[in-house]
């Protein structure tokens, strides 16, 4: 599989801009709430953390087989970062995604996480190398949960050991994919 790069997605309100260090400092008051991290663990990361970690992520993954893409949310109204969106790419000719989204607080109950996964599945299933699009909720998260479903995705009824379910969407349309 080639390795796979972000690019800009447009939505009807947000834009999906391809992460750079640069928006670590927007973006660590968009994370900045505790109540983020309820039933991820953990607590925010500094604004130095998240420009370690951003240029870790920038740099791409150290496995050549795998693409990292990470996008920043960006509401056109107020032109303010709101979130961010994720997606790990694995190896293989027809791999599997693994998405991830979050929304700060005051930006959430807007419909933004909902729109801006729907619009990162509907580019990665344009990718001919992705079959399956997988996110993992954790069961009590119902808002995720519903962002999960907005964009497609279903539970497959497999729990991993961390108790997060495992919702799935085949975005191969049958381009023969050896299962997942």
């Amino acid at each position: 599989m080639n390795v796979v790069r972000a690019e800009a997605i447009p939505t009807p309100r947000l834009d999906l801009l391809p992460l750079r260090v640069q928006h670590a400092e927007e973006m660590a008051v968009v994370l900045s709430d505790p109540a983020l991290h309820a039933f991820i663990g953990g607590v925010p990361d500094t604004l130095e953390e998240l420009r370690a970690r951003y240029r870790r992520i920038t740099a791409g993954s150290p496995d050549p087989g795998v693409s990292w893409l990470n996008w920043v949310v960006r509401a056109r109204e107020g032109g303010r970062l709101a979130g961010t969106v994720q997606a790990t790419v694995g190896p293989g000719p027809v791999a599997e995604a693994e998405v991830a989204w979050v929304v700060g607080t005051p930006w959430q109950g807007r419909g933004f996480a909902s729109e801006a996964a729907r619009a990162l599945v509907g580019w990665l299933g344009r990718r001919p190398d992705v079959a399956v699009v997988v996110a993992h909720v954790h069961p009590a998260h119902h808002a995720s949960a519903a962002v999960a479903s907005a964009a497609g995705l279903v539970p497959s009824g497999e729990v991993r050991e961390d108790g997060e379910a495992r919702w799935v969407l085949d975005v191969s349309g049958g381009r023969g994919r050896s299962g997942s």
